[in-house]
């Protein structure tokens, strides 16, 4: 974990697996954010506002918190770290508000990967503030064409390259072939990954949040979830393909075909906080073996189950 940008940058399993994608060309020090891993993106997401895309929170050095408020997390976590992010004079001047944003990151005994983020409005001058915000997850995959992602089948979709028309999803999972931009909606708590390569499958959960949500898959590589509390729904899936990728100086040209990027955020509904009052949005990773049956992979038990 980072200090810079409160960035988690790898994520292993027991075997000493890379579970998060981080690109060869990433950079690890101002003024660009690190390429992969998990950004914090605080306190807009991408360019849906007058900020820089994806906020500052993902630019800036955090600190260690020495003393945080309790948190109501998994007591039984083998390890976990508490970062805050205040802000600066610089910041106040581009966003006028007081904040404190918390941050733990904890590792599960079973290895799951759980990110807790809280934030809160200090402003004495009795304004409330509203902002977006999401964990833009990137993910270790063999092949981008080996990839599917199962728990959204059945569900309607707003089609970004028709004009955001709505569908029905008539796939028994989703697969990334072609260009593909689209919004699910009323999405479950519980999202599989299955890389039939590697015979993994990676499993997000949004715990203590809405069940309510879209995915957003964008240039058929990538799924973001948007996580949000308070009536905040969706989630988007991005992945830069290959003109974007050769594009982008921090991103190796081949390298889009080895990520997957899945986001839990808020975005579709802004949070608008009050002096005093506190945010909270939680993000649970988990990997488990899986193998493929009869030419279908085999964890639908993990969606259903555990």
């Amino acid at each position: 974990v980072y200090l810079y940008g409160g960035h988690v940058t790898s994520w292993k399993n027991e075997h000493g697996e890379e579970l998060l994608f981080v690109s060869s060309k990433a950079l690890f020090k101002p003024p660009k954010a690190i390429r992969g891993g998990i950004p914090i993106c605080f306190p807009q997401f991408s360019n849906l506002g007058p900020l820089e895309p994806h906020g500052f929170a993902r630019n800036k050095l955090w600190s260690i918190d020495t003393d945080p408020p309790a948190f109501p997390t998994n007591s039984s976590s083998k390890a976990y770290i508490d970062l805050i992010l205040k802000p600066s004079e610089e910041d106040m001047k581009i966003w006028p508000h007081s904040y404190e944003f918390r941050l733990r990151v904890a590792l599960g005994p079973g290895g799951d990967l759980m990110l807790t983020s809280r934030i809160r409005n200090t402003n004495t001058d009795g304004k409330p503030f509203t902002f977006t915000f999401a964990y833009h997850t990137y993910f270790s995959v063999s092949d981008i064409s080996e990839v599917r992602v199962e728990g959204l089948e059945t569900l309607d979709y707003l089609d970004n390259l028709l004009n955001k028309q709505r569908f029905t999803e008539q796939g028994d999972a989703i697969t990334f072939e072609a260009e593909v931009d689209k919004i699910y909606l009323s999405t479950p708590t519980k999202i599989a990954i299955l890389d039939h390569e590697k015979k993994r499958t990676l499993v997000l959960r949004k715990d203590g949040l809405p069940d309510a949500g879209e995915v957003d898959i964008v240039n058929s590589g990538s799924i973001c979830m948007y996580e949000m509390q308070k009536n905040i729904p969706p989630k988007m899936v991005w992945n830069p393909w290959d003109k974007k990728a050769k594009a982008m100086a921090d991103f190796g040209d081949d390298e889009y075909k080895h990520m997957l990027c899945v986001e839990a955020a808020a975005i579709e509904k802004p949070i608008t906080l009050k002096p005093g009052e506190e945010w909270r949005g939680r993000q649970e990773l988990s990997a488990v073996p899986s193998s493929y049956c009869s030419g279908q992979l085999d964890p639908r038990r993990v969606l259903q189950g555990s």
